[in-house]
Parts: structure tokens; C-alpha cells; sequence
């Protein structure tokens, strides 16, 4: 039997990228379960159907969710009080799919279609002001379509982009800023030389010397 690939069972995954299987993110779960190191029951959002799924295609028996990883429930939705939101960005930062908008110091807010009910935002809020509401009284795959579940890999995907792209524009920025004073340091060495700052000195004299002979003519 030909082994099973991690992209086929990241594409039976629900995409919510919440880690509460133990990985950073759906794709690393996929790879851990082809790997064999982890178990197909670790996936709270995907519930019974998402383990009867992978069960499916890998060929391992079905078994209950992990009680360790958590509880089958319905797809919650985040939700900020914008009345305590101090926009300090940390959910922002928090969010996998990008689904919370607002700059700094300024109000935020979820775009409820693109929330995947993660969860990560919540933890990471100074003021309490993020609270979870079910969206479904549904559960596992019966609360979340196919669709969502691509879209949720799209936007994952740009997030993770974004990130990368911001972290080199960020090293451009500090290497740009290393090199400025590398140069300005090379410039003072240069100022500082014995010889430089002599020849310097004369033509400040000589230029001073004509102006004093100006005056007194």
C-alpha cells in the first residue's frame, strides 16, 4: 500500500489552523499523522466525521477524539467590545486568516464571515475584551463547509506570506541602517585622520587670512 501524503490529509483537515491538535498549523498536523507521530483523532474543529475521514484514507482505525486535545462543539465566532478595545494589534497579530482589521490605538473588528473560530485571539487580549459566541448549534464538519475550509487555506496561506515578506522587508530596513552608520563611522575615521584634519585647518586659516587682509585694505 502506497503511503498516504500529507497533502491529501491536510485537504480532509477543516483548515481552522486553531493548534489545538498540538501543531502550529493544519499542514504540520497532516505531515506529523503521514510521518506517523501523531494520531488522526487530534482535531477538535473537524469532530467525529473529520477522524472518520482520515480513518478512511489512511487506512488507521476510527477512535474517539483525543479528550487531551479537546471537545467537539459548535463553530464559535470572536467578538470584540469595542467599547473596551484599546487597539493595541495584539489580536491581529494573533489571527492565522487575517480576519481582524484596525490599526493602532484604533478600534478592531471581526470580519464574521472569514472567522474560523480559532480561538487564538482571545488569550492574547490585555483587556478581556474578546469573547467567543456560537455561530451554529452544529458541530465538527456539519458546522463548517468545504468552501470555508478552503478559503481558511487561502487566507493562511497570504498570512503566512505576509509575514515573510515583512520580516525581510524588516531585515532590509536593519541591514540598510547598518550600512548608514558603517558608512558615517568610515566618515569620521577619515575626519579624524592626523593629515586630513591638517589640510583641513590650513584652508580654513589661509580663507581666514584673506578675509582679515580685506578688511584692513
Amino acid at each position: 500500500m502506497n503511503p498516504v501524503r500529507a497533502e491529501d490529509i491536510d485537504a480532509l483537515l477543516p483548515q481552522t489552523q486553531c493548534t489545538r491538535c498540538g501543531y502550529p498549523d493544519c499542514a504540520r498536523y497532516a505531515q506529523a499523522i503521514a510521518a506517523g507521530q501523531a494520531d488522526i483523532n487530534q482535531c477538535p474543529p473537524g469532530g467525529a466525521e473529520g477522524i472518520a475521514r482520515l480513518a478512511a484514507l489512511t487506512g488507521r482505525p476510527a477512535q474517539p477524539l483525543s479528550a487531551a486535545h479537546g471537545v467537539e462543539g459548535p463553530r464559535l465566532l470572536a467578538v470584540i467590545d469595542e467599547a473596551w478595545c484599546i487597539g493595541c494589534t495584539l489580536c491581529i497579530k494573533a489571527c492565522p486568516v487575517d480576519c481582524i482589521i484596525g490599526t493602532h490605538k484604533q478600534m478592531h473588528t471581526v470580519i464574521d464571515a472569514q472567522c474560523t473560530g480559532c480561538e487564538l485571539c482571545v488569550p492574547v487580549c490585555p483587556v478581556d475584551c474578546i469573547s467567543l459566541t456560537p455561530v451554529t448549534t452544529a458541530t465538527g464538519w456539519a458546522a463548517w463547509s468545504e468552501p470555508q475550509a478552503r478559503e481558511a487555506r487561502h487566507r493562511y496561506d497570504w498570512h503566512q506570506e505576509r509575514l515573510a515578506r515583512d520580516a525581510r522587508e524588516h531585515q532590509a530596513r536593519l541591514e540598510a541602517k547598518a550600512q548608514h552608520k558603517l558608512e558615517h563611522l568610515e566618515t569620521e575615521t577619515r575626519l579624524t585622520d592626523p593629515a586630513q584634519i591638517e589640510r583641513k585647518r590650513s584652508v580654513i586659516e589661509a580663507a581666514l587670512a584673506k578675509a582679515r587682509q580685506r578688511r584692513s585694505g
